[in-house]
Protein backbone atom coordinates (compact mmCIF):
# COMPACT_ATOMS: atom_id res chain seq x y z
CA UNK A 1 0.00 0.00 0.00
CA UNK A 2 1.29 3.46 -0.91
CA UNK A 3 2.59 5.63 1.93
CA UNK A 4 1.33 9.22 2.00
CA UNK A 5 2.39 12.30 3.93
CA UNK A 6 0.04 13.87 6.47
CA UNK A 7 0.43 17.20 8.27
CA UNK A 8 -0.88 17.62 11.78
CA UNK A 9 -1.46 20.76 13.80
CA UNK A 10 -2.14 21.21 17.48
CA UNK A 11 -1.70 23.33 20.57
CA UNK A 12 0.84 22.82 23.34
CA UNK A 13 -0.15 23.28 27.03
CA UNK A 14 1.35 26.79 27.01
CA UNK A 15 -0.75 27.80 24.00
CA UNK A 16 2.06 27.50 21.46
CA UNK A 17 1.07 26.09 18.05
CA UNK A 18 2.47 22.67 17.12
CA UNK A 19 2.92 21.42 13.56
CA UNK A 20 4.61 18.40 11.98
CA UNK A 21 4.26 15.63 9.44
CA UNK A 22 3.90 11.85 9.62
CA UNK A 23 4.04 9.15 6.97
CA UNK A 24 1.21 6.59 6.87
CA UNK A 25 -0.70 4.37 4.46
CA UNK A 26 -4.11 5.76 5.50
CA UNK A 27 -5.63 8.66 7.42
CA UNK A 28 -6.65 6.40 10.32
CA UNK A 29 -3.07 5.13 10.66
CA UNK A 30 -1.78 8.71 10.51
CA UNK A 31 -4.24 9.73 13.24
CA UNK A 32 -2.97 6.93 15.48
CA UNK A 33 0.62 8.08 14.96
CA UNK A 34 -0.33 11.67 15.78
CA UNK A 35 -2.11 10.56 18.96
CA UNK A 36 1.03 8.67 20.05
CA UNK A 37 3.12 11.80 19.41
CA UNK A 38 0.59 13.90 21.33
CA UNK A 39 0.77 11.59 24.34
CA UNK A 40 4.56 11.56 24.21
CA UNK A 41 5.07 15.34 23.86
CA UNK A 42 1.95 16.57 25.65
CA UNK A 43 0.08 18.60 23.02
CA UNK A 44 -3.53 18.61 21.86
CA UNK A 45 -3.92 17.70 18.13
CA UNK A 46 -6.52 19.72 16.25
CA UNK A 47 -6.19 19.15 12.49
CA UNK A 48 -4.86 16.46 10.14
CA UNK A 49 -4.38 17.14 6.41
CA UNK A 50 -3.32 14.78 3.67
CA UNK A 51 -0.82 15.93 1.07
CA UNK A 52 -2.69 15.93 -2.25
CA UNK A 53 -2.15 16.87 -5.87
CA UNK A 54 -3.74 20.12 -7.13
CA UNK A 55 -4.21 21.20 -10.74
CA UNK A 56 -3.63 24.86 -11.49
CA UNK A 57 -4.09 27.29 -14.37
CA UNK A 58 -2.15 30.57 -14.28
CA UNK A 59 -1.31 33.57 -16.44
CA UNK A 60 2.27 34.79 -16.65
CA UNK A 61 3.35 38.42 -16.72
CA UNK A 62 3.64 38.16 -20.51
CA UNK A 63 0.03 37.03 -20.75
CA UNK A 64 0.71 33.37 -21.51
CA UNK A 65 -1.65 30.86 -19.91
CA UNK A 66 -0.03 27.76 -18.43
CA UNK A 67 -1.33 24.66 -16.70
CA UNK A 68 0.36 22.31 -14.24
CA UNK A 69 0.02 20.39 -11.03
CA UNK A 70 1.53 20.77 -7.58
CA UNK A 71 1.47 18.73 -4.38
CA UNK A 72 0.38 20.53 -1.23
CA UNK A 73 -1.69 20.12 1.91
CA UNK A 74 -4.30 22.68 0.92
CA UNK A 75 -5.52 24.70 -2.04
CA UNK A 76 -4.58 27.95 -0.29
CA UNK A 77 -0.91 26.86 -0.12
CA UNK A 78 -0.80 26.36 -3.89
CA UNK A 79 -2.45 29.73 -4.59
CA UNK A 80 -0.06 31.54 -2.24
CA UNK A 81 3.00 29.86 -3.77
CA UNK A 82 1.90 30.75 -7.32
CA UNK A 83 1.18 34.37 -6.38
CA UNK A 84 4.60 34.66 -4.74
CA UNK A 85 6.10 33.63 -8.09
CA UNK A 86 4.39 36.61 -9.73
CA UNK A 87 1.72 34.56 -11.50
CA UNK A 88 -1.95 35.42 -11.82
CA UNK A 89 -3.98 32.50 -10.52
CA UNK A 90 -6.88 31.61 -12.77
CA UNK A 91 -7.92 28.33 -11.20
CA UNK A 92 -6.67 25.84 -8.59
CA UNK A 93 -8.58 22.66 -7.96
CA UNK A 94 -7.95 19.30 -6.39
CA UNK A 95 -7.03 16.40 -8.66
CA UNK A 96 -9.62 13.77 -7.84
CA UNK A 97 -8.07 10.80 -9.63
CA UNK A 98 -4.80 11.08 -7.78
CA UNK A 99 -3.19 7.69 -8.40
CA UNK A 100 0.49 7.39 -7.57
CA UNK A 101 2.26 4.66 -9.52
CA UNK A 102 5.64 3.30 -8.63
CA UNK A 103 8.30 4.25 -11.19
CA UNK A 104 9.64 1.53 -13.52
CA UNK A 105 12.67 -0.27 -12.15
CA UNK A 106 14.69 0.74 -15.21
CA UNK A 107 14.09 4.44 -14.50
CA UNK A 108 15.01 4.02 -10.84
CA UNK A 109 18.24 2.23 -11.76
CA UNK A 110 19.10 4.93 -14.30
CA UNK A 111 18.50 7.66 -11.69
CA UNK A 112 20.78 6.03 -9.09
CA UNK A 113 23.45 5.17 -11.68
CA UNK A 114 23.56 8.68 -13.19
CA UNK A 115 23.59 10.22 -9.71
CA UNK A 116 26.55 8.00 -8.77
CA UNK A 117 28.44 9.06 -11.90
CA UNK A 118 27.78 12.77 -11.32
CA UNK A 119 28.69 12.57 -7.63
CA UNK A 120 31.96 10.92 -8.60
CA UNK A 121 32.65 14.07 -10.64
CA UNK A 122 32.24 16.10 -7.41
CA UNK A 123 29.02 17.77 -8.55
CA UNK A 124 26.89 19.16 -5.67
CA UNK A 125 23.92 16.94 -4.85
CA UNK A 126 21.28 19.66 -5.34
CA UNK A 127 22.64 20.27 -8.84
CA UNK A 128 22.54 16.52 -9.49
CA UNK A 129 18.83 16.43 -8.60
CA UNK A 130 18.04 19.51 -10.71
CA UNK A 131 19.87 17.98 -13.67
CA UNK A 132 18.29 14.53 -13.41
CA UNK A 133 14.72 15.72 -12.91
CA UNK A 134 14.61 16.71 -16.59
CA UNK A 135 16.11 13.44 -17.86
CA UNK A 136 13.80 11.01 -16.06
CA UNK A 137 10.90 9.76 -18.18
CA UNK A 138 8.79 8.48 -15.27
CA UNK A 139 6.35 11.10 -14.05
CA UNK A 140 6.18 9.66 -10.53
CA UNK A 141 9.99 9.57 -10.22
CA UNK A 142 10.23 13.18 -11.41
CA UNK A 143 7.85 14.18 -8.62
CA UNK A 144 9.93 12.22 -6.10
CA UNK A 145 13.09 14.06 -7.19
CA UNK A 146 11.34 17.44 -6.96
CA UNK A 147 10.08 16.64 -3.47
CA UNK A 148 13.53 15.45 -2.38
CA UNK A 149 15.17 18.62 -3.65
CA UNK A 150 12.60 20.80 -1.93
CA UNK A 151 12.81 18.92 1.39
CA UNK A 152 16.61 18.85 1.46
CA UNK A 153 16.84 22.57 0.64
CA UNK A 154 14.34 23.18 3.44
CA UNK A 155 16.70 21.55 5.93
CA UNK A 156 14.92 18.21 6.37
CA UNK A 157 17.02 15.31 7.60
CA UNK A 158 18.15 13.28 4.53
CA UNK A 159 17.05 9.94 5.98
CA UNK A 160 13.58 11.33 6.68
CA UNK A 161 13.38 12.95 3.24
CA UNK A 162 14.20 9.69 1.42
CA UNK A 163 12.11 7.61 3.81
CA UNK A 164 9.04 9.59 2.74
CA UNK A 165 9.35 7.94 -0.68
CA UNK A 166 10.21 4.37 0.33
CA UNK A 167 7.04 3.08 -1.36
CA UNK A 168 8.35 4.44 -4.70
CA UNK A 169 12.09 3.96 -4.25
CA UNK A 170 11.94 0.75 -2.24
CA UNK A 171 12.84 0.43 1.44
CA UNK A 172 16.44 -0.55 0.81
CA UNK A 173 17.10 2.12 -1.82
CA UNK A 174 15.50 4.84 0.32
CA UNK A 175 17.58 3.81 3.32
CA UNK A 176 20.86 3.64 1.38
CA UNK A 177 20.39 6.98 -0.36
CA UNK A 178 19.31 8.55 2.92
CA UNK A 179 22.44 7.55 4.82
CA UNK A 180 24.59 8.40 1.79
CA UNK A 181 23.63 12.05 2.13
CA UNK A 182 24.98 12.05 5.70
CA UNK A 183 28.14 10.05 5.04
CA UNK A 184 31.54 11.04 3.79
CA UNK A 185 31.48 8.54 0.90
CA UNK A 186 28.29 9.54 -0.86
CA UNK A 187 29.47 8.58 -4.35
CA UNK A 188 30.61 5.15 -3.13
CA UNK A 189 27.25 4.33 -1.54
CA UNK A 190 25.36 5.49 -4.64
CA UNK A 191 27.67 3.35 -6.77
CA UNK A 192 27.11 0.31 -4.55
CA UNK A 193 23.33 0.87 -4.55
CA UNK A 194 23.30 1.13 -8.34
CA UNK A 195 25.25 -2.14 -8.66
CA UNK A 196 22.85 -3.82 -6.24
CA UNK A 197 19.77 -2.67 -8.19
CA UNK A 198 21.34 -3.62 -11.52
CA UNK A 199 22.30 -7.06 -10.27
CA UNK A 200 18.85 -7.75 -8.85
CA UNK A 201 17.10 -6.52 -12.01
CA UNK A 202 19.45 -8.53 -14.24
CA UNK A 203 18.71 -11.75 -12.35
CA UNK A 204 14.95 -11.19 -12.56
CA UNK A 205 15.18 -10.36 -16.27
CA UNK A 206 17.18 -13.49 -17.03
CA UNK A 207 14.74 -15.66 -15.10
CA UNK A 208 11.78 -14.04 -16.84
CA UNK A 209 13.23 -14.26 -20.35
CA UNK A 210 14.42 -17.85 -19.91
CA UNK A 211 11.04 -19.04 -18.64
CA UNK A 212 8.79 -17.34 -21.20
CA UNK A 213 9.44 -19.75 -24.07
CA UNK A 214 9.14 -22.97 -21.99
CA UNK A 215 5.94 -21.66 -20.41
CA UNK A 216 4.37 -20.67 -23.73
CA UNK A 217 5.41 -23.99 -25.32
CA UNK A 218 4.00 -26.03 -22.44
CA UNK A 219 0.68 -24.15 -22.46
CA UNK A 220 0.46 -24.59 -26.25
CA UNK A 221 1.12 -28.34 -25.94
CA UNK A 222 -1.55 -28.75 -23.26
CA UNK A 223 -4.03 -26.81 -25.41
CA UNK A 224 -3.22 -28.98 -28.45
CA UNK A 225 -3.71 -32.20 -26.45
CA UNK A 226 -7.04 -31.03 -25.04
CA UNK A 227 -8.29 -29.93 -28.48
CA UNK A 228 -7.22 -33.19 -30.13
CA UNK A 229 -8.72 -35.43 -27.45
CA UNK A 230 -11.87 -33.41 -26.85
CA UNK A 231 -12.72 -32.55 -30.49
CA UNK A 232 -10.71 -34.44 -33.11
CA UNK A 233 -10.95 -37.94 -31.60
CA UNK A 234 -14.75 -37.87 -31.01
CA UNK A 235 -15.25 -36.39 -34.49
CA UNK A 236 -13.38 -39.25 -36.15
CA UNK A 237 -13.11 -42.40 -34.05
CA UNK A 238 -16.42 -41.56 -32.36
CA UNK A 239 -18.19 -42.36 -35.62
CA UNK A 240 -17.38 -46.06 -35.11
CA UNK A 241 -18.82 -46.29 -31.61
CA UNK A 242 -21.79 -48.65 -31.48
CA UNK A 243 -20.41 -50.75 -34.32
CA UNK A 244 -18.85 -54.14 -33.88
CA UNK A 245 -15.41 -52.62 -33.89
CA UNK A 246 -12.67 -53.12 -31.34
CA UNK A 247 -11.22 -49.77 -30.51
CA UNK A 248 -7.45 -49.57 -29.93
CA UNK A 249 -6.60 -48.93 -26.26
CA UNK A 250 -5.27 -45.38 -26.68
CA UNK A 251 -8.26 -44.37 -28.81
CA UNK A 252 -10.72 -45.88 -26.32
CA UNK A 253 -9.01 -44.06 -23.47
CA UNK A 254 -9.21 -40.78 -25.40
CA UNK A 255 -12.92 -41.27 -26.12
CA UNK A 256 -13.56 -41.93 -22.43
CA UNK A 257 -11.61 -38.81 -21.53
CA UNK A 258 -13.62 -36.76 -24.05
CA UNK A 259 -16.89 -38.01 -22.53
CA UNK A 260 -15.64 -37.13 -19.06
CA UNK A 261 -14.67 -33.64 -20.20
CA UNK A 262 -18.12 -33.13 -21.73
CA UNK A 263 -19.71 -33.87 -18.37
CA UNK A 264 -17.24 -32.20 -16.01
CA UNK A 265 -15.51 -29.38 -17.91
CA UNK A 266 -17.12 -26.68 -15.73
CA UNK A 267 -16.06 -28.36 -12.48
CA UNK A 268 -12.60 -28.93 -13.93
CA UNK A 269 -12.33 -25.22 -14.79
CA UNK A 270 -13.52 -24.15 -11.35
CA UNK A 271 -11.25 -26.68 -9.65
CA UNK A 272 -8.27 -25.33 -11.57
CA UNK A 273 -8.85 -21.58 -11.59
CA UNK A 274 -10.19 -21.05 -8.06
CA UNK A 275 -7.29 -22.78 -6.23
CA UNK A 276 -4.81 -20.97 -8.50
CA UNK A 277 -6.33 -17.56 -7.77
CA UNK A 278 -6.54 -18.44 -4.08
CA UNK A 279 -2.88 -19.42 -4.01
CA UNK A 280 -1.84 -16.21 -5.77
CA UNK A 281 -3.88 -14.12 -3.31
CA UNK A 282 -2.42 -16.02 -0.34
CA UNK A 283 1.12 -15.72 -1.68
CA UNK A 284 0.75 -11.93 -1.77
CA UNK A 285 0.00 -11.77 1.97
CA UNK A 286 2.76 -11.47 4.59
CA UNK A 287 2.04 -14.95 5.90
CA UNK A 288 1.98 -16.39 2.39
CA UNK A 289 5.31 -14.78 1.49
CA UNK A 290 6.85 -16.08 4.70
CA UNK A 291 5.93 -19.73 4.10
CA UNK A 292 6.52 -19.52 0.36
CA UNK A 293 10.04 -18.18 0.91
CA UNK A 294 10.64 -20.71 3.69
CA UNK A 295 9.99 -23.74 1.51
CA UNK A 296 11.13 -22.21 -1.77
CA UNK A 297 14.80 -22.34 -0.76
CA UNK A 298 14.43 -26.08 -0.06
CA UNK A 299 13.34 -26.92 -3.62
CA UNK A 300 16.07 -28.84 -5.48
CA UNK A 301 18.17 -26.88 -8.00
CA UNK A 302 16.05 -23.71 -8.22
CA UNK A 303 15.68 -23.44 -4.43
CA UNK A 304 19.42 -23.67 -3.83
CA UNK A 305 20.00 -21.10 -6.55
CA UNK A 306 17.57 -18.62 -4.99
CA UNK A 307 19.00 -19.27 -1.52
CA UNK A 308 22.50 -18.42 -2.68
CA UNK A 309 21.19 -15.32 -4.41
CA UNK A 310 19.58 -14.18 -1.14
CA UNK A 311 22.87 -14.75 0.73
CA UNK A 312 24.76 -12.91 -2.00
CA UNK A 313 22.53 -9.84 -1.64
CA UNK A 314 22.80 -10.00 2.16
CA UNK A 315 26.59 -10.14 2.01
CA UNK A 316 26.81 -7.32 -0.52
CA UNK A 317 24.63 -4.98 1.51
CA UNK A 318 26.43 -6.01 4.72
CA UNK A 319 29.79 -5.22 3.11
CA UNK A 320 28.58 -1.78 2.03
CA UNK A 321 27.31 -0.73 5.46
CA UNK A 322 29.52 -2.68 7.88
CA UNK A 323 31.97 -0.86 10.10
CA UNK A 324 34.17 -2.31 12.79
CA UNK A 325 32.86 0.01 15.52
CA UNK A 326 29.48 1.26 14.28
CA UNK A 327 25.88 0.18 14.85
CA UNK A 328 26.17 -3.15 13.06
CA UNK A 329 22.89 -4.45 14.46
CA UNK A 330 21.16 -1.92 12.26
CA UNK A 331 23.35 -3.08 9.37
CA UNK A 332 22.13 -6.64 9.97
CA UNK A 333 18.50 -5.50 9.91
CA UNK A 334 18.93 -3.58 6.66
CA UNK A 335 20.84 -6.43 4.99
CA UNK A 336 18.21 -8.93 6.14
CA UNK A 337 15.44 -6.80 4.67
CA UNK A 338 17.33 -6.34 1.40
CA UNK A 339 18.05 -10.05 0.86
CA UNK A 340 14.55 -10.55 -0.56
CA UNK A 341 13.55 -13.62 1.50
CA UNK A 342 10.98 -13.05 4.24
CA UNK A 343 11.90 -16.26 6.06
CA UNK A 344 15.60 -15.39 6.17
CA UNK A 345 14.73 -11.86 7.27
CA UNK A 346 12.57 -13.23 10.10
CA UNK A 347 15.27 -15.62 11.35
CA UNK A 348 17.98 -12.94 11.25
CA UNK A 349 15.79 -10.39 13.03
CA UNK A 350 14.50 -12.81 15.68
CA UNK A 351 17.49 -15.10 16.22
CA UNK A 352 20.75 -13.54 15.02
CA UNK A 353 20.23 -9.94 16.15
CA UNK A 354 18.77 -10.79 19.62
CA UNK A 355 21.67 -13.17 20.27
CA UNK A 356 24.16 -10.44 19.43
CA UNK A 357 22.31 -7.70 21.34
CA UNK A 358 21.04 -9.49 24.45
CA UNK A 359 23.40 -12.43 24.84
CA UNK A 360 26.58 -10.86 23.49
CA UNK A 361 27.11 -13.68 21.00
CA UNK A 362 29.66 -13.25 18.24
CA UNK A 363 28.57 -12.49 14.69
CA UNK A 364 29.46 -15.98 13.44
CA UNK A 365 27.72 -17.84 16.28
CA UNK A 366 24.58 -15.75 15.87
CA UNK A 367 24.54 -16.27 12.10
CA UNK A 368 25.01 -20.01 12.53
CA UNK A 369 22.16 -20.20 15.06
CA UNK A 370 19.69 -18.69 12.57
CA UNK A 371 20.02 -21.74 10.31
CA UNK A 372 19.59 -19.73 7.11
CA UNK A 373 23.23 -19.31 6.09
CA UNK A 374 25.20 -21.93 4.19
CA UNK A 375 28.16 -23.59 5.88
CA UNK A 376 30.46 -21.90 3.35
CA UNK A 377 29.15 -18.44 4.27
CA UNK A 378 29.50 -19.13 8.01
CA UNK A 379 33.05 -20.43 7.51
CA UNK A 380 34.03 -17.37 5.46
CA UNK A 381 32.62 -14.96 8.05
CA UNK A 382 34.44 -16.89 10.78
CA UNK A 383 37.71 -16.46 8.94
CA UNK A 384 37.03 -12.75 8.52
CA UNK A 385 36.16 -12.37 12.19
CA UNK A 386 39.39 -14.06 13.27
CA UNK A 387 41.52 -11.86 10.99
CA UNK A 388 39.57 -8.65 11.46
CA UNK A 389 38.48 -8.51 7.80
CA UNK A 390 34.73 -9.16 8.14
CA UNK A 391 33.85 -6.53 5.55
CA UNK A 392 36.25 -7.98 2.95
CA UNK A 393 35.00 -11.49 3.71
CA UNK A 394 31.40 -10.40 3.10
CA UNK A 395 32.37 -8.76 -0.19
CA UNK A 396 34.32 -11.83 -1.31
CA UNK A 397 31.39 -14.07 -0.38
CA UNK A 398 29.04 -11.87 -2.41
CA UNK A 399 31.34 -11.93 -5.45
CA UNK A 400 31.75 -15.70 -5.21
CA UNK A 401 28.03 -16.38 -5.00
CA UNK A 402 27.38 -13.91 -7.82
CA UNK A 403 29.57 -15.90 -10.19
CA UNK A 404 28.19 -19.21 -8.93
CA UNK A 405 24.55 -18.15 -9.33
CA UNK A 406 25.24 -16.91 -12.86
CA UNK A 407 26.72 -20.27 -13.84
CA UNK A 408 24.05 -22.21 -11.93
CA UNK A 409 21.31 -20.16 -13.58
CA UNK A 410 22.61 -21.01 -17.05
CA UNK A 411 22.72 -24.70 -16.11
CA UNK A 412 19.21 -24.55 -14.59
CA UNK A 413 17.81 -22.83 -17.69
CA UNK A 414 19.34 -25.47 -19.94
CA UNK A 415 17.92 -28.18 -17.70
CA UNK A 416 14.44 -26.64 -17.82
CA UNK A 417 14.59 -26.27 -21.59
CA UNK A 418 15.73 -29.90 -21.93
CA UNK A 419 12.88 -31.08 -19.69
CA UNK A 420 10.37 -29.06 -21.73
CA UNK A 421 11.78 -30.55 -24.95
CA UNK A 422 11.31 -34.06 -23.54
CA UNK A 423 7.72 -33.25 -22.54
CA UNK A 424 7.00 -31.89 -26.02
CA UNK A 425 8.51 -35.01 -27.59
CA UNK A 426 6.30 -37.22 -25.40
CA UNK A 427 3.22 -35.18 -26.34
CA UNK A 428 3.99 -35.34 -30.04
CA UNK A 429 4.65 -39.08 -29.77
CA UNK A 430 1.30 -39.55 -28.03
CA UNK A 431 -0.57 -37.67 -30.77
CA UNK A 432 1.29 -39.59 -33.48
CA UNK A 433 0.42 -42.98 -31.98
CA UNK A 434 -3.20 -41.90 -31.42
CA UNK A 435 -3.52 -40.76 -35.04
CA UNK A 436 -1.96 -44.02 -36.27
CA UNK A 437 -4.40 -46.06 -34.17
CA UNK A 438 -7.42 -44.24 -35.61
CA UNK A 439 -6.09 -44.74 -39.12
CA UNK A 440 -6.08 -48.53 -38.65
CA UNK A 441 -9.65 -48.83 -37.35
CA UNK A 442 -11.36 -51.28 -39.75
CA UNK A 443 -15.18 -51.46 -39.52
CA UNK A 444 -16.96 -54.22 -41.42
CA UNK A 445 -18.55 -53.63 -44.83
CA UNK A 446 -22.03 -54.02 -43.33
CA UNK A 447 -21.28 -51.37 -40.71
CA UNK A 448 -19.99 -49.05 -43.39
CA UNK A 449 -23.17 -49.57 -45.49
CA UNK A 450 -25.31 -48.91 -42.44
CA UNK A 451 -23.36 -45.81 -41.57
Amino acid sequence: MAVREFRFQGVAPGGQPVQGTVMASSKSTAREKVEELADEHGFNPSELQKRRTFLYKVRTQKGNVKKGEQKAFSQEEVEEALENMGLEVIRVQRKWLDFEWSPPQSDLIMFVRLAANLLRENMPFDEVLELLVNDVSSKSLRQVIRDLNSDLKGGMDPEKAFNKHRDKLGKFTAYMLGIASKSGNMAEIYEATAKFLERKDEFKSRIRSSMIMPAVTTVGLIGALIWYIWYIVPATAGLFEGMDVTMPPLTQMSLSMADWLDQNWLWLLIGTVVPLLGFVAWARTDQGKFYLHKYMIKVPVIGKLLHKLNIEIFCRVFAILYSGSGDNLRVMRVAAEACGNKYMEYKIRNVTIPMMAAQGASLVDAMKASGVFTSMAVTRFKSGQETGTVRNSARQMADYYQKETELSLDAAVQGIQTAVSVIIAIGVLFLTILSAEMAFIQPSQADMMGM
